[in-house]
């Protein structure tokens, strides 16, 4: 008669310990890795860990793109409805030429507005870099072609020194989110 083989046990490697032991061992998982991290999974190892990719923002920044985005709405709707006040306001004189200039400036700082909007309910640190670089080569541009017409007109009004002061200002804050932003976090 021929004898029957024993039947075949099946090993349930998730009770044994060893055998979890091992196959952690040679997936690479549950050890230290070079940056003293100890990963739970082969995926969260392959992924890194989420702590890595979170924007450390600056104190005070979402409140000072919010700022921003509501004066950049708040000018562009003033030079759109209201463009030689505008004018008169800063250079205190009426405006000779055509107010289409204005309003053309009124739809360029909407359209800067927009991205400011964007850029605070925005997560990635990409785009707010880029909302406050295009925020700061605004200001930039604007007290340069600022203080050149008031060179040429030789007028220097209160009302465009506070301008001018008001831009080096908004153009240092921006400057300064721009570069604490782009910082690497250290490791702690």
């Amino acid at each position: 008669m021929a004898s029957k083989p024993p039947p075949l046990m099946k090993k349930h490697s998730q009770t044994d310990l060893v055998s979890r032991l091992k196959t952690r061992k040679i997936l690479g998982v549950g050890g230290e890795d070079d940056d003293g991290e100890v990963h739970r999974s082969k995926i969260s190892q392959m992924l890194g860990n989420e702590i890595k990719f979170a924007v450390r923002e600056p104190v005070g920044l979402r409140v000072w793109i919010l700022i921003s985005a509501v004066v950049f709405t708040s000018m562009a709707l003033m030079a759109l409805a209201f463009p030689n006040q505008l004018y008169e306001v800063v250079f205190e004189e009426e405006l000779s030429a055509t107010s289409i200039s204005i309003r053309l400036y009124g739809g360029a700082l909407l359209s800067i507005s927009l991205i400011m909007w964007n850029g605070l309910y925005t997560a990635e640190k990409i785009v707010i870099q880029w909302t406050l670089l295009t925020e700061s080569c605004y200001f930039a541009v604007q007290f340069l072609v600022t203080t050149v017409t008031l060179v040429e007109i030789g007028l220097v009004s209160n009302a465009a020194i506070l301008l001018l002061l008001s831009r080096v200002l908004f153009l240092v804050v921006s400057l300064c989110y721009y570069y604490h932003l782009g910082r690497r976090p250290k490791k702690i």
